[in-house]
């Protein structure tokens, strides 16, 4: 059990870094239809679209990355909880 834990951290995690460079990209004037902003928006995607049905936009400014860094980041000290238990 200890192990699949690990093993779904890890993912969170990976996922968290994909949101992180997502939102990073859209900074820079690069192809989204180009392959690694394709891959980051496969990845992302799934986890984000759902999130943009509960959070606002405040102006301009898509905020949903950083709520679900943050929904992520939870649930990676939960279960970093749980493993010291």
């Amino acid at each position: 059990m200890t192990t699949l834990i690990e093993i779904v951290r890890m993912f969170v995690n990976v996922l968290i870094f994909a949101i992180f460079a997502r939102s990073i990209l859209t900074w820079f004037p690069i192809d989204r239809g180009g392959p690694v902003f394709q891959a980051l928006d496969a990845i992302t995607e799934p986890i984000l679209q759902p999130l943009r049905r509960v959070v606002p936009l405040i102006g301009m400014i898509d905020i949903t990355p950083m709520v679900a860094i943050l929904l992520l980041y939870v649930l990676s000290t939960a279960l970093g909880q749980s493993l010291s238990n």
